[in-house]
């Protein structure tokens, strides 16, 4: 798969990247055939976009583990994606890696340029929403993430649009219930942005 650079206005040294990892049809038709809630159309020539390899070249730098990228339809609630992760379950169960890559801030619109170096910043809403959200990932408050839309002030600013934060949905309806949640990278960046990320086992 081609790598994509479906961005604007970073440094030159992000457009240079090139993750060449292999794809996999098989299972890519092996996601198609379990998924039931939504219907999958599968793809060979779109690649993949800065919502993958940003992370997985991290992981993988060598760029040899088989990869495939899911695209989320952000006009579905919360609720929705919450459902459709647990199809994907016995993916997670053959030991095939799942990540939901996004923020669980990100309002780029309101960034801080002038602080992009400025070690772990954030705005007084940014930390609020981030704080809630780590209280309710940790004390397994599905419910609440889910309708986040509800949380208030600083919910909705941390969230403008979806697409970064159903990610953190999926990995969520995909833990098992004896499994533990473990936080890292607990920091704020440019004022509107989190890092924050969770592992699941």
């Amino acid at each position: 798969p081609q790598t994509i650079h479906d961005f604007g206005g970073f440094p030159q040294a992000l457009y240079d990247v090139r993750y060449p990892a292999p794809g996999s049809p098989s299972l890519a038709y092996e996601t198609k055939r379990i998924i039931k809630k939504a219907q999958v159309g599968l793809d060979d020539q779109w690649g993949l976009d800065h919502g993958t390899w940003s992370v997985v070249k991290h992981l993988y730098p060598k760029a040899d583990v088989p990869v495939i990228q899911m695209s989320i339809d952000y006009t579905k609630d919360a609720r929705y994606h919450y459902e459709l992760a647990s199809e994907l379950a016995p993916l997670r169960r053959k030991g095939i890696l799942i990540i939901g890559s996004g923020n669980m801030v990100h309002n780029l619109g309101m960034i801080a340029w002038d602080k992009l170096d400025t070690d772990s910043y954030g705005f007084d809403w940014a930390l609020e929403a981030n704080e809630k959200m780590k209280k309710f990932i940790l004390s397994d408050d599905h419910a609440s993430l889910i309708n986040y839309k509800a949380q208030g002030k600083a919910f909705d600013l941390a969230i403008p649009s979806p697409e970064h934060y159903l990610p953190l949905i999926y990995s969520l309806g995909l833990k098992e219930n004896q499994e533990k949640i473990t936080l890292f990278n607990d920091k704020a960046v440019a004022g509107s942005l989190t890092m924050t990320s969770l592992k699941i086992d």
